[in-house]
């Protein structure tokens, strides 16, 4: 199946919503006026884009419209998927590298939002790819964040460095650099704590483990990866804000995308953040994970 396709049956539910609204208020107007634009605007923002980023859109959208000549309502809808894939698209120099090996991706993220879930997919795309992966359990605090690895990692078919719970995620990374670079592993995938109720300690403890890597790995290419949950739409960009005051990101992983309907939210929190989305998933099988095409999103919720 193809990228396209993949996007579009995972937006379902977004295409749905938005689509439906789109069609509705085509359909109510003859020709473009204040109401409509007015309308158009509402349906953004209730679609989970933001105000701001809503805001931009229109702007843009308004100007074109105006130099464009554009009279007929149907003629903005292409307008809008223009506008929007220059938002979200990511430049190809600046896509997620899959190679330039050694690599080392770490996981960021509160619990609950498919961190474990995304790391196991993330093995088993960059293995399907040629990888020498290796895991290192370095959630040694929540329970069974451990175990849930491992079966992640047996499901991946990949080897995973771990200690016991409770041991210092810190160690854990260190026994990881270690032994990827004794076996000479292409990619060195993180796992990291994701509990947010102390901020102060978790900065600390990402800090410390950023230190470390730069520290014993300085050859690898860092790159950190924050994993996001699709359903709560506007808060997941509120935690991505979080977690920016204290984390440097590299990009986004979504998860959960084929079963929200809040799908508009990926557009404010590029805008937002700056920060490009680079990994979606798209369903509960180990090979669903794609890297995040922009274009091919916007075509997919607008898609017929």
């Amino acid at each position: 199946m193809s990228i396209f396709n993949r996007f579009k049956e995972s937006l379902a539910k977004t295409r749905e919503s938005v689509l439906g609204q789109f069609d509705r208020l085509f359909g109510n107007y003859d020709a473009i006026n204040e109401d409509f634009l007015e309308e158009l605007e509402e349906i953004l923002i209730l679609s989970d884009v933001g105000f701001e980023t809503t805001e931009q859109v229109m702007l843009q959208l308004r100007q074109r419209i105006n130099q464009e000549k554009v009279d007929k309502p149907e003629a903005v809808r292409p307008l809008i998927e223009d506008i929007l894939i220059d938002l979200i698209d990511t430049p190809r120099e600046e896509h997620f590298d899959l190679d330039n090996p050694p690599k080392v991706i770490l996981i960021i993220g509160v619990n609950g939002a498919g961190k474990t879930t995304s790391i196991g997919k993330l093995a088993y795309l960059l293995k399907q790819n040629n990888k020498k992966v290796l895991l290192a359990a370095g959630d040694t605090f929540r329970a069974a964040a451990i175990e849930q690895l491992q079966v992640w990692a047996d499901r991946a078919g990949v080897d995973i460095i771990k200690q016991d719970a409770g041991s210092d995620p810190a160690s854990v990374i260190y026994d990881g650099i270690q032994a990827a670079r004794a076996r000479q592993a292409d990619v060195l995938i993180c796992d990291s704590a994701g509990r947010l109720h102390n901020k102060k300690n978790l900065m600390q403890e990402l800090g410390k483990i950023v230190r470390i890597i730069k520290r014993e790995y300085d050859e690898a290419d860092i790159r950190t990866l924050l994993v996001l949950d699709s359903t709560t739409g506007q808060n997941a960009v509120n935690q991505a804000v979080l977690f920016q005051e204290y984390a440097d990101m590299d990009g986004l992983i979504l998860t959960k995308l084929d079963g929200s309907s809040k799908g508009g939210f990926v557009f404010n929190i590029k805008n937002q953040l700056n920060v490009p989305v680079v990994f979606i998933t798209l369903g509960e099988k180990i090979e669903d994970i794609a890297p995040f095409d922009g274009e091919s999103f916007v075509r997919s919720i607008f898609e017929k």
